[in-house]
Parts: structure tokens; C-alpha cells; sequence
């Protein structure tokens, strides 16, 4: 062990000097016992290094490693001392990556691609190299989120484990590699089978024999099925698996399993047609062979490895046990759960599965989750026009289906309502979903995508002016109005049911936007109460109110010299300007003349 054996002489060095040096003058003091000085100027040392990584004022970095989109400084002579991987590195000179204050940029990405080092394992090695001293794992990425979980074979301990090893074995520091595989070891027995996957490809990436050699017993003693271990796992370590499951059987039943029946070669071809998102080829394999999607588990397939519109796609094929469990027990919802992809889950509770199921161990689709979901990015602050974090918004839906009462709303049919009625709805709903999309995207996208507004005619909300192609109301000379009016009813029952899956997934979102709208845009079902004569009078003033309304946007449009909200504005900017007008703006924006 070279490092090891480096940071010996630097001790052996620091020892003989005190010995050498001012204890001369006095005898007595140096038949005192030597560990303790040892250890006293070691620690001194320590932090004295370690206030190169925390203290500002101390800040003489000479380069940076970005992490995940971080930039890490770093003392190019410490790494190289520490690290012959460093040592080589930053021998190489590589101006290329330099920044305009001269200092070289080397990304993680770059440094370790085999497997991912994030920003808190990345500063434990960091700190670990600078002071010699290994800090305890930090919470927010070493734990789940589930309060009954003991933490001790976690998928996030494992993951911070494993990134800790990553980072050891690329830049060289055998004493960490050590304890950094201890800690693995411990996890093997403990984890379930597929949290054993991860453990397994560091040993494998980085050649560490022991920890490989129980990983594969392990798996191999476990029910994970043998197409989990073909997708997830190198060929020949998926082979010896199966080998040595093979020589555990008793004979008769060994042999049985080394016939690839025409049953499971059908199953295969279905699988590898999912692969290519080849749905019309699965319908046709579907056709062709006595395998049903249930016998070729084609679901769980499908929601564990291909594109959410592939699910979707394959959801309407023929009729498929929807709370269909496999070999493990595992239902579809539970192999999604631990994908963790909204829009995935999303199709799945639509089409009727059962969030309470559990597995043979005890476990809710929503337990899963959240055994996989790590503090940091379960209190992540969500920020409304960006990207929300997925595994919240798993977590979340996953939650409230398990409270939800069935749902009493149903579409309205909308063969009876007039053009005008019909087109009022249509601006509301549109631009609902418009402000959706700009506040809240990732849900906005999967609650379209569940309802089909995509396949509709084109979006025609805040982003879309007028006279654009989009415009719903734009005539077509080749279009009937009964055609027009089926268009249009198509729309409108697509958005109605974009807006009852926000409701029903995303409540927080969808109570932000019934507060953004309920102040400046009247009811659009008050309009259609009352009497005829009282109908025709609400709509007439109506119609009265929004031309004022629209004069005056234009008046304060040219004092202020604004040209209104585009589709980018901040909910910020967009309250802010309600509060300034609250009966102008958004009425224009949201009902056009």
C-alpha cells in the first residue's frame, strides 16, 4: 500500500524532528511519551490543511473540479503528493481546460466515466486526502426518506458507498479503497437483490475480486429473474450467475432449464421488440404465438426499461392483468416505483392499478419509493418555471392515490353546449393549461400526456398569438361546422381531462392555479346559470366588461410602454402585475376576442 506507506514516513518525519529539534535543550521533556506529540502536531496539521477547505479567507485553490455542476477548488500540489493519479494528471499540463483566471477545469464526468462520484462523496475524499481524517457519511445523501427504514442497506447508503469507492479506486488511495469495500460487504446480505446490482458493478469496474465474488453468490441465491440480470448486469458475470443457479438445481430440474422452449423465445422476441419501442411488432408477436402480454410479463418489461409512451402504448393493447405480479410478487406499480418516472406511474393508477398492493415482504409501491429516494432531493425547493424533482413528485402522487377518495367528477357532455359556450370553455381551459406549463412543466407534461391534449388540435394558450396557424378558431374553408364543433368538442374533453389529472395528482399545483385565476377571471360556468334571458344578459355584460377591460390593457400598455407577458414571465412578475390591475390584464390574456 504506497499511500500508506507515504503517510508513515511524513509521520516518521514529523516524529523525528520534534525528536531532533527543540527537544534537545530539554531531556526531560523528550522521555515524555512520544505518541501523544505525535498525535498532537498531526491533529494540528490536520487543521490546519483542512482550513484550505472551509475557511474563505484561506482560499489559494489553483484549480477546479466541477461535480455535478459545482466547481470544487483544489491544491494541485496537495492531489499530486496524495494521489499518483493527481500526479500524473496534472503533469500533463493541459492548458486546454484553463478558465480566464488561469486556473485549470477538469470535470467529474471526465475524471471517473465508468461510474458517477457525486458532490458530498466527492468531499468527503476530498477532505479525507487534505487531513487524513475520514468524516462520517452525510444524511441528506447516505439515508432514505422512509421514517421505518434502519439505513442500513438503503439504496442511498448504498449509492453514497459505492460513489465513495468510485472516487477511491480511479484516484488511487488503496487505505479508502479498503474501508470503502468493508462498508460494501456489510450491505450485500442485508440489501435487496436489485440494490446488490450496483454494489456488484463497482467490483466489477474496479476489479475488487472479494467484494465481486460475494455479489455474485448473492444474486445467485436470490429470485431475481434472469432478464433483470441480462439488462443490468456485463454478459459474463449474468452467465456465471445462471451457472452457478444451474448447478444448484437437482438435475431433472437443470435440465429443464437449459432448453430455451419456443415459449421463452416468443417472450424474448416481444422484450427485444420493446427495446426498439416497436409496439406494431409486439401486436404482431402477440398475434402470431399462443404468449399473451401477461405471459411474457410484458408490462413489468415496459415500465422498467422503455419510454414512457411505449407504456402507454402497450397499456392499449390487448386486455393485460393490470395488477398482474411476477415471479417476485412484484406487481406492475412496484417495478415502476422503482423507476421513479411520473408519467409512468401516472398511466398505471389511470388504468386502474392498485396503489395498496404490496409485495411478499410488506412493501406499498410508495414504500419503495421512498427507500430509493434520498433526503437532498426529497426536500428539494421546488422553483415554479423549472423542472421539479421527480422523486418528490413520485412520492407525492404515489401518497395522495393512497388517500384519494374515487373520484365524483366526470366529464361533462359537451354535444348541447352553443359555440360561444363551447368556445369560452376552450379559452379557459387552454390557458389554465398554458399557465400550468409555465409554472409547473414537469407535471404540466405528464397530465397532458395521460390525456391525450398532445394528439388534439394544436395548443392554442398564452404562447400561441393571434391569427397563428394553432388557433382553434381559425376557419377552414374545407371544414363543416359539424366538423368544427367534433374538433373542438375533441379538445375540449382532452383538456377537461388534463385538468382532472392535475387535480388528481397535483393538487398543490392545481390549488396555485385556482388562486391565480378565481380573482380576475369570472366563473365560466356562472355564465351558463339561470334562466335564458338571464344567460344572454351575464354574457352580453360580459362581453361589455372585457372590451373596457381591454381598452384600458391598451391605455396602460402605451403609458408603460409594456408589450404584456410573454410565456417565459416569472408568476413573480405575472401577480405582480394583477395586483397593479387586477380586472385588466389576465382577462384579456385569458379570454381573447
Amino acid at each position: 500500500m504506497d499511500t500508506v506507506n507515504e503517510v508513515s514516513s511524513s509521520l516518521t518525519f514529523a516524529s523525528s524532528y520534534l525528536s531532533n529539534g527543540s527537544c534537545n535543550d530539554n531531556i526531560s521533556t523528550c522521555n515524555d511519551p512520544g505518541p501523544s506529540i505525535e498525535n498532537l502536531s498531526l491533529s494540528k496539521l490536520s487543521g490546519n490543511f483542512e482550513k484550505l477547505l472551509i475557511d474563505p479567507e484561506y482560499d489559494y485553490s489553483d484549480a477546479e473540479i466541477v461535480v455535478e455542476g459545482i466547481a470544487v477548488p483544489v491544491h494541485r500540489c496537495i492531489l499530486a503528493s496524495r494521489s499518483q493519479f493527481f500526479h500524473k494528471l496534472f503533469k500533463k499540463r493541459n492548458d486546454s481546460s484553463a478558465k480566464e483566471d488561469g486556473k485549470p477545469r477538469y470535470l467529474m464526468t471526465d475524471l471517473v466515466p465508468n461510474g458517477g462520484v457525486g458532490y458530498e462523496a466527492f468531499n468527503i475524499f476530498l477532505h479525507y486526502l487534505y487531513t487524513g481524517k475520514l468524516k462520517a457519511s452525510p444524511p441528506e445523501v447516505s439515508t432514505c426518506v422512509d421514517e421505518a427504514c434502519a439505513h442500513d442497506a438503503c439504496r442511498p447508503a448504498i449509492n453514497y458507498a459505492v460513489e465513495l469507492m468510485y472516487a477511491s479506486a480511479t484516484f488511487q488511495m488503496k487505505e479508502l479503497i479498503l474501508l470503502a469495500q468493508r462498508r460494501l460487504l456489510n450491505f450485500v446480505e442485508k440489501a435487496f437483490a436489485e440494490d446488490v446490482v450496483p454494489i456488484l458493478l463497482v467490483a466489477f469496474r474496479c476489479q475488487l475480486n472479494q467484494l465481486l465474488s460475494h455479489c455474485i453468490h448473492r444474486l445467485a441465491r436470490s429470485n431475481l429473474d434472469s432478464v433483470s440480470l441480462e439488462r443490468e448486469l456485463p454478459c459474463e458475470v449474468s452467465k456465471e450467475i445462471k451457472l452457478l443457479r444451474v448447478k444448484s438445481q437437482p438435475e431433472d430440474e437443470s435440465t429443464v432449464m437449459e432448453v430455451d422452449s419456443i415459449h421463452e423465445k416468443s417472450i424474448r422476441r416481444i422484450h427485444k421488440a420493446l427495446d426498439c419501442d416497436d409496439v406494431e411488432l409486439v401486436k404482431l408477436l402477440l398475434n402470431e404465438s399462443d404468449v399473451t402480454l401477461d405471459d411474457a410479463y410484458a408490462l413489468h418489461y415496459a415500465s422498467a426499461y422503455c419510454d414512457p409512451k411505449v407504456v402507454k402504448e402497450v397499456l392499449s393493447l390487448e386486455p393485460a392483468d393490470i395488477n398482474l405480479r411476477n415471479s417476485r410478487g412484484y406487481t406492475i406499480l412496484h417495478v415502476a416505483a422503482r423507476r421513479k418516472e411520473p408519467s409512468v406511474l401516472v398511466a398505471l393508477l389511470t388504468k386502474g392499478a392498485h396503489v395498496s398492493d404490496t409485495t411478499l415482504d410488506g412493501q406499498t409501491a410508495v414504500a419503495i419509493c421512498r427507500r430509493l429516494t434520498r433526503p437532498k432531493d426529497y426536500n428539494e425547493k421546488t422553483v415554479h418555471g423549472k423542472e421539479s424533482n421527480k422523486d418528490l413528485i413520485c412520492i407525492d402522487l404515489l401518497e395522495r392515490e393512497m388517500r384519494r377518495n374515487t373520484m365524483s367528477a366526470k366529464i361533462s357532455d359537451s354535444s348541447q353546449l352553443i359555440a360561444d359556450d363551447l368556445h369560452m370553455r376552450l379559452d379557459y381551459l387552454e390557458n389554465r393549461v398554458a399557465f400550468a406549463r409555465i409554472l409547473f412543466p414537469a407535471e404540466a407534461r405528464v397530465a397532458m400526456e395521460i390525456a391525450d391534449a398532445d394528439s388534439t388540435s394544436m395548443y392554442t394558450g398564452l404562447s400561441t398569438r393571434k391569427g397563428s396557424s394553432g388557433n382553434l378558431r381559425e376557419v377552414n374553408l374545407n371544414e363543416t361546422p359539424s366538423v368544427q364543433t367534433k374538433r373542438l368538442q375533441l379538445r375540449l374533453q382532452a383538456l377537461l381531462k388534463t385538468v382532472e389529472m392535475g387535480r388528481r395528482y397535483f393538487p398543490h399545483c392545481s390549488e396555485l392555479l385556482d388562486k391565480l385565476l378565481e380573482y380576475d377571471m369570472p366563473d365560466v360556468f356562472f355564465l351558463e346559470k339561470g334562466s335564458a334571458e338571464e344567460q344572454r344578459t351575464k354574457k352580453l355584460r360580459f362581453k361589455e366588461l372585457k372590451d373596457d377591460v381591454q381598452k384600458a390593457f391598451h391605455k396602460d400598455m402605451a403609458e408603460k410602454n409594456w408589450s404584456g407577458l410573454s410565456s417565459t414571465s416569472s408568476p413573480k412578475e405575472v401577480l405582480g402585475y394583477k395586483a397593479r390591475k387586477r380586472s385588466s390584464l389576465r382577462l384579456i390574456i385569458f379570454i381573447e376576442v
